[in-house]
């Protein structure tokens, strides 16, 4: 997916952002406090919920396969309990802080139209069969503990389409088709690898901002040598 660059305050952003599902912005300083800002001039007065922004810096980092930026993160915060990232966060921003000398080249996939180009089978358990979206990640990082079941391909109230792609999916507790759906997501991830080799890859500037409909895209870098960092917010709107 070829993304195009353009200027924070270009009045196409927005539109540019609606219709192909990326963009790449350029103009503000290098500081996760254009972050917010940029959500702010992107989508105004639709903005509604905004999450922590989280800081990731790697050296000598392997390959980040393509998926979704979603997670379910509720703290307890002197006895009230707080929202710190929701499963339907729908736009993510990436800002580039530091680039790598060597490799992290970004990519991004359409991802309604890949799922939309798999045999009908796949499709049906995408759009059809129940998993826990976080599951797997229980096992290693103690979160997220209740189980979060949802599906590949769903829709929301107002019928905008999200497609999900997380590395923490996994059948459903004692699920009778377990045997099934851990064929079927293997299957899934063999066709997603299969087209991630595919993807042209374009390399962020620092203090660049990739910005990615949630719902509909995946991204992912590829391995570098050195140190890389990036800075990552993610937001919801009155389209969630």
């Amino acid at each position: 997916m070829i993304v195009p660059r353009l200027q924070v305050l270009d009045p196409a952003a927005r539109t540019t952002l609606a219709e192909k599902g990326a963009v790449i912005l350029t103009g503000l300083p290098n500081d996760p406090n254009s972050l917010p800002v940029a959500s702010a001039l992107l989508f105004g007065t639709a903005l509604r919920e905004l999450y922590p922004y989280r800081t990731r810096r790697s050296v000598d980092g392997g390959i980040v396969g393509l998926h979704a930026d979603s997670f379910d993160v509720v703290v307890d915060i002197a006895g009230k309990q707080v929202r710190r990232r929701h499963p339907d966060e729908d736009h993510v921003l990436v800002l580039l802080a530091s680039q790598a000398p060597y490799g992290g080249q970004s990519f991004v996939l359409d991802a309604h139209e890949f799922t939309d180009s798999l045999d009908a089978e796949l499709k049906e358990f995408l759009r059809g069969t129940d998993v826990d979206l976080y599951g797997r990640w229980a096992q290693t990082r103690g979160l997220p503990a209740t189980p979060r079941v949802g599906r590949h391909i769903e829709f929301t109230r107002t019928g905008r389409r999200i497609t999900r792609r997380t590395d923490g999916v996994t059948a459903l507790h004692r699920d009778p088709g377990t045997e099934r759906v851990n064929g079927m997501l293997a299957r899934f991830d063999e066709e997603v690898e299969r087209a991630q080799r595919t993807l042209p890859r374009l390399r962020l500037n620092e203090g660049e901002l990739l910005v990615l409909d949630n719902y509909r895209c995946w991204h992912g870098r590829d391995a570098h040598t050195g140190a890389r960092t990036v800075h990552i917010q993610t937001v919801r709107t009155d389209e969630a």
